[in-house]
């Protein structure tokens, strides 16, 4: 007979706060297995991809990766063939999850938990994985919603009011490489540091994207995965192969550049 018992994934480093979610939830849900239980964001995306886990209980404000992190990033690598967890947002501002919340999340918990309010969580939790269709289109409305939480510099078409970058300067050995920002492919993420990569050359940059995308113009710049940001007018062509993923060919290049599905939406045809 098929085992048809729930598993979860707690994320949360506050250990006080975490064992006290655990303790309820065992009440509350006997029947969920609690498979892991982490305590950073980086931690949490491991897991989560190892384990595949039916539901996340992501704090938002962690250590390595916030929760919206985390749900960006399996977004982006969750196996097609596994259905999507459901997200339940662990947080201490009123503000996020009620924002949150209003974008389709599973549903949220704020600090402290308390038992009446995980108890109206699970039961929306078990609604939902009982529910075969919603289950089957997790994935897109945690898409969605991760396209309307995302700051809106990463956006095209939104301003942002930000003195935008006209030259790069990049150290390259003893000498200050000057990049004019239009000749500028695209900008890779590296750990600490950016990858300015132009037709003639590639520069390291001690930056972060965060720190970065503000200071571009996003009707120029988009970003086509949490580690890259492309110039869109470097683009020849959107290739979607049979399974949906769409790759970018530069224009005069051989070099492909991978869209996540967070951001396949920005490539759809007119």
């Amino acid at each position: 007979m098929m085992n048809t018992r729930k598993r979860a994934l707690i994320a949360e480093d506050e250990p006080v706060l975490s064992l006290t979610l655990q303790h309820m939830l065992r009440r509350l849900w006997p029947e969920l297995e609690l498979c892991v239980v982490v305590e950073n964001g980086v931690a949490a995306i491991d897991a989560a991809l190892n384990t595949t886990p039916d539901i996340l209980f992501l704090d938002i404000k962690m250590p390595g990766k916030s929760g919206l992190e985390v749900a960006h990033e399996l977004a982006e690598e969750w196996p097609e063939d596994k259905a999507f967890p459901l997200i339940v947002y662990v947080t201490a501002y009123d503000e996020f999850a009620v924002q949150a919340f209003e974008h389709s999340a599973s549903d949220y918990v704020l600090k402290p938990v308390t038992e009446e309010r995980l108890h109206k969580t699970i039961q929306r939790l078990q609604t939902h994985l009982g529910n075969q269709a919603q289950r089957a289109s997790e994935l897109d409305r945690v898409l969605a919603q991760l396209r309307q939480l995302v700051p809106g510099h990463l956006l095209p078409g939104v301003t942002i009011n930000h003195e935008k970058l006209r030259v790069i300067r990049a150290a390259v050995g003893n000498h200050i490489r000057m990049i004019q920002i239009d000749d500028v492919l695209y900008f890779e993420a590296t750990d600490k540091y950016v990858n300015v990569v132009t037709r003639e050359h590639s520069s390291l940059i001690r930056s972060s994207l965060r720190d970065l995308l503000p200071q571009l113009d996003n009707d120029t710049f988009w970003q086509i995965h949490r580690s890259t940001v492309v110039n869109i007018r470097q683009v020849h062509l959107a290739h979607k192969d049979d399974t949906g993923k769409i790759t970018l060919k530069l224009r005069d290049s051989d070099e492909r550049l991978a869209v996540s599905r967070v951001y396949a939406h920005l490539f759809k045809q007119m």
